[in-house]
């Protein structure tokens, strides 16, 4: 009976579960508390389905199974995870069998809910409820008892429940996921107004935590714009709109989330605050706080939906003033900046003149950046929330940056809107300040004029790689990506020899360590030009040419051998290499005939030049070959020229140059085909 045969056993089975939901007292031994354990997950695991197929259909195993989650039982974290990736397994290979022990026994998604701040549980509910990966889409009786659930009101109930940072932030990530990929049903009742309106009366209770607030704001943020607090890559986030719903807020979610924003908005005041934050620069009295930051990022999403009836609750509850007003009152907060940023962006770029008008003269946003700019430095009589540190001279404002950018976004919206041309027209203040100041300030910070060796390759698009459009180039990534990949199958940016890099060619795909899905996201990540005609990071290099075989034959014509400075080191391995291949003389005799052959046929012969077979010259090819990389300084190549030709090695490959070409000369003696599968035998011989 094989090992398999064995575990499939009930009691083995059982033995196996044990060792996962049962804790060991604290003096057992650590094979007991932490090898058992693991090694039990790790059987599991593998989708041996003769093993899996004995758990899900004992009733008794999967009562073992899950009584971890009972409220008597101890939940430790490590078991925890252990139990959660054995439950997810079960999951995606025994679905329908799983599903039906949780329909016949409820109690369990209560009980994962009331055990939510553990994040392996988190992880098991989010599963089972759809939020992460769609995997009931053939099962429709699964999908109709989970809409039938009150999961989501239960998971939202625990902002009121408990005081925990943990469940609150758990619990916004399960509801959030959903708001990104969920079953229709779920969807529809998450983005209902009454939904809405619950997660707010839990987030504005007085009593409660500041951690109930800002999660349930990230909760509505997700709803929103749900690809915003996406925690998974872009990429996965899209991948996931096929299999799921993605979740709109509708006009009536909107309005009940209007309704609670006048209570919100009282929390954005700082005058009633007493706490006091020592810093480096000074104090904050008070410090802004997550809570706040939170609002003002909830009001920056708002504005982008595009609903008037939102713009205008928020200029009738003088919400982007107040924001606005924050903006220069904490001159230290990034996050702050950043979003204040966008308000001030979605307010301006809007074809609506009431809210552009609002910005302009009620804000007075023109006059604030003026004011900002003649007093620059942070003020000591000042009455904000931000003070300078006595005896010391105040230090310069920390958003000046973001202030540069605003008043350059004013001049370029100018030639899309009159308003803004006129009203920056007609204050002569800000003319003077224009030509004195800005464009000035623009011209030094200009880091791609700045002759500091920075590569010309990078001269800017102008854009933020955070931009919504950033990811919706027209360019060709797949055929990037292949091209990339090409280029690895071709050694052209290979760490290794060149023996090794002409073996590539005859590797599978499979087979290729960097492949065409590694080279597409390398190169999705890249920020490429817009304009074409200039140069960037692949029109300005040879990366993505290929002509035949000529990336690795340009590489040997090119290599010149270098001496080597260790020559003794290298005397002794050219003498190691004699005696290997004196050692194996009977080896390399009976397959001289196999390997000549193999030589005569392959497609990128060594020692050929100008149609003429030499001996001795493909000797020297072959070994300069091998030394040029050595010859490479060791170090990051120079600007503009990344990754091409080979890339950086350690500079003791002299060792293995000297190995390389002594093995040839023995070769030559021998009368052997000059080859590089030759040395490729001494080298596996040795």
């Amino acid at each position: 009976m094989n090992v398999v045969s064995s575990l499939r056993d009930k009691s083995q089975v059982e033995q196996l579960l044990r060792y996962i939901v049962e804790n060991v007292p604290e003096d057992s031994e650590k094979k007991r508390s932490f090898k058992f354990p693991f090694i039990a997950c790790e059987i599991f695991t593998c989708e041996i389905d003769i093993i899996l197929r004995t758990l899900v259909e004992d009733v008794e195993l999967m009562d073992l199974l899950f009584s971890f989650v009972k409220p008597d039982h101890p939940h430790s974290t490590l078991l925890a995870g252990y139990f959660s990736k054995v439950v997810i397994c079960l999951m995606l290979r025994k679905t329908a069998p799983l599903m039906n022990y949780v329909q016949e026994h409820p109690d369990i998604v209560v009980q994962l809910v009331d055990l939510i701040g553990i994040t392996s549980i988190m992880e098991v509910l989010m599963r089972l409820i759809g939020a992460d990966e769609t995997i009931y889409s053939n099962f429709a009786d699964t999908l109709q008892w989970l809409e039938s659930t009150d999961v989501l009101e239960m998971i939202v109930d625990k902002f009121s429940s408990s005081d925990s940072p943990e469940v609150h932030a758990n619990a916004a990530e399960i509801l959030s996921a959903v708001t990104r990929c969920a079953p229709p049903a779920l969807a529809a009742k998450i983005c209902s107004p009454s939904f809405v309106g619950r997660l707010f009366r839990h987030a504005l209770e007085e009593s409660r935590s500041k951690s109930v607030l800002v999660h349930s704001l990230s909760v509505c943020i997700s709803l929103l714009d749900p690809k915003r607090l996406a925690s998974a890559s872009y990429q996965a986030f899209k991948s996931n709109l096929s299999h799921g719903t993605l979740v709109t807020a509708s006009p009536e979610t909107v309005d009940g989330m209007l309704e609670s924003l006048g209570a919100l908005l009282k929390l954005l005041d700082i005058t009633s605050s007493e706490n006091v934050l020592p810093t480096t620069y000074g104090c904050l009295r008070p410090p802004l706080g997550k809570h706040r930051l939170k609002i003002v990022e909830f009001i920056s999403v708002l504005l982008t939906i595009g609903s008037e009836i939102a713009e205008k609750e928020l200029i009738s509850q003088s919400a982007i003033k107040h924001c606005i007003d924050l903006f220069f009152q904490y001159p230290y907060n990034n996050f702050l900046h950043h979003h204040v940023e966008n308000i001030i962006v979605s307010c301006l770029e809007v074809k609506r003149n009431q809210l552009i008008d609002h910005v302009l003269n009620d804000c007075g946003l023109v006059g604030k950046v003026l004011a900002a700019e003649k007093k620059s430095s942070l003020s000591v009589d000042s009455n904000g929330p931000t003070l300078p540190s006595e005896g010391k001279e105040p230090p310069r404002i920390g958003n000046m940056g973001h202030i540069t950018r605003i008043a350059n976004k004013l001049i370029q919206l100018t030639n899309s809107s009159s308003m803004i041309q006129n009203h920056l027209q007609e204050n002569s203040e800000w003319s003077e300040w224009q030509t004195g100041v800005l464009v000035r300030r623009n011209e030094v910070e200009n880091v791609y004029h700045w002759a500091c060796g920075r590569p010309t390759s990078l001269h800017d698009r102008g854009r933020d790689s955070d931009d919504d459009d950033y990811r919706d180039r027209d360019y060709d990534v797949a055929a990037l990506a292949n091209n990339l990949s090409q280029a690895f199958r071709y050694g052209i940016y290979s760490n290794d020899d060149i023996e090794e890099a002409q073996g590539s060619h005859e590797r599978d795909d499979e087979d290729v360590y960097f492949d065409d899905e590694s080279a597409e996201v390398v190169i999705s990540s890249l920020r490429l030009g817009d304009d074409q005609d200039s140069s960037s990071l692949f029109t300005n290099s040879n990366w993505f040419t290929f002509d035949g075989d000529r990336g690795i034959n340009d590489r040997l014509a090119a290599s010149v051998p270098s001496p080597s400075p260790n020559s003794e080191d290298t005397s002794l391995n050219m003498e190691e290499t004699d005696e290997m291949l004196i050692d194996d003389e009977k080896l390399l005799s009976t397959e001289e005939v196999n390997v000549s052959q193999e030589a005569e046929a392959s497609e990128q012969p060594m020692d050929v030049q100008d149609g003429q077979t030499d001996t001795q010259g493909g000797d020297a090819a072959e070994a300069s070959s091998t030394e040029g990389a050595a010859d490479e300084p060791c170090g990051s190549p120079e600007p503009g020229h990344a990754l091409t030709g080979a890339s950086s090695e350690s500079c003791d490959t002299d060792h293995q140059s000297a190995n390389t070409s002594g093995s040839n000369e023995i070769a030559h003696e021998s009368g052997l085909p000059h080859d590089s599968k030759i040395v490729e035998v001494a080298t596996s011989n040795e």
